[in-house]
């Protein structure tokens, strides 16, 4: 599997598929990660994925196969993962055989017809058939071997591979045949950043914009709202009006406290101005700018760079997605 590839294309349709395409993509992912030993960051993807598309898990489950291999990862877990509530418990000594059955079956070549739905399953035998070397390799448990044909495909058939039940406990445990390791994680935060650049969250009012970046930090007090009359006492002590939305949030609380990626927001007595710029933060690397009548948000970051924000509230806005995403 080209990882690089594999993540573009993933993006592509998260960003700009249809519905079905989105949700064939996501459900591919997270069953990917999950079959490598990666069950965490199969379920970050899925829980942000149900919160933002509020559609049913279901629709990440196109088929037997895939519905098997999570009940197997299920049991191989020993626990099901609170996204997958709805999802209909199986006979796990029924699918066990069904999917013996399935292993054994030579491939047709109407298989995959109706999206992998019962009726297509039920008819696939009645087209040309010929041996499935993967589900060989998968039937003698020979991992090598499925990695070796799994690794040349666009999107390695894991399905096949967790739906069988003395594997499973293998794959739960961290036996990772894709040799995926760090590389999931990476994969699954872009996809995540990707599902809330399509679905951007409401962030509601200013306090529940600051109430809900403290509850995504683990906790902690708003400070005190700043007046109308300290807000002003702080724009004629710099020689300048501070723009509306960041007054706003001088309104709903005075500063922020720091957080491990975030610098602490200044409240109105410690803002400074130099050269027309206005310094809010602690360290110095939040910083509000003015081109005439426009005013800027300036983030400086030593690692990733110098970001342009077009308002303050944008900022914040960026890093609530941010806490989001790494919950």
């Amino acid at each position: 599997m080209d990882r690089d590839a594999y993540l573009e294309g993933a993006i592509r349709d998260v960003l700009s598929g249809d519905d079905a395409t989105l949700d064939d993509r996501i459900g591919h992912a997270a069953l990917l990660f999950a079959a490598s030993g990666d069950l965490a960051e199969a379920d970050r993807l899925v829980t942000h994925w149900h919160a933002l598309t509020e559609r049913p898990v279901t629709a990440l489950v196109p088929g037997a196969v895939q519905a098997r291999a999570w009940a197997m990862l299920f049991e191989a877990r020993g626990a099901r993962p609170e996204w997958a509530a709805a999802m209909i418990p199986l006979d796990l000594d029924a699918e066990e055989r069904a999917h013996d059955e399935y292993l054994a079956r030579r491939v047709s070549d109407l298989d995959g017809l109706l999206g992998g739905s019962p009726i297509g399953e039920a008819v696939s035998h009645l087209g040309p058939s010929r041996p499935d070397r993967l589900r060989e390799a998968v039937a003698r448990g020979d991992l090598d071997a499925w990695t070796e044909i799994a690794s040349r495909q666009d999107r390695p058939d894991v399905a096949v591979l967790a739906a069988t039940r003395r594997l499973a406990p293998l794959l739960a445990g961290g036996a990772d045949p894709l040799g995926l390791g760090d590389w999931s994680g990476l994969c699954a935060g872009a996809l995540v950043a990707a599902l809330y650049e399509r679905y951007p969250p409401d962030t509601g009012s200013w306090r529940e914009l600051i109430a809900g970046i403290l509850r995504l930090r683990g906790g902690g007090t708003t400070p005190p709202a700043a007046s109308l009359r300290t807000i002003g006492a702080a724009e004629a002590r710099l020689g300048l009006r501070l723009p509306d939305d960041y007054r706003e949030f001088l309104q709903t609380c005075d500063g922020l406290p720091a957080d491990v990626v975030f610098p602490r927001l200044l409240g109105t007595a410690e803002l400074r101005a130099e050269g027309g710029v206005v310094v809010i933060a602690d360290p110095a690397v939040v910083l509000l700018t003015a081109a005439g009548e426009q005013w800027r948000t300036v983030e400086i970051d030593p690692a990733l760079g110098t970001t342009v924000h077009p308002t303050f509230r944008a900022l914040l806005e960026r890093h609530l997605l941010l806490l989001a995403q790494s919950a």
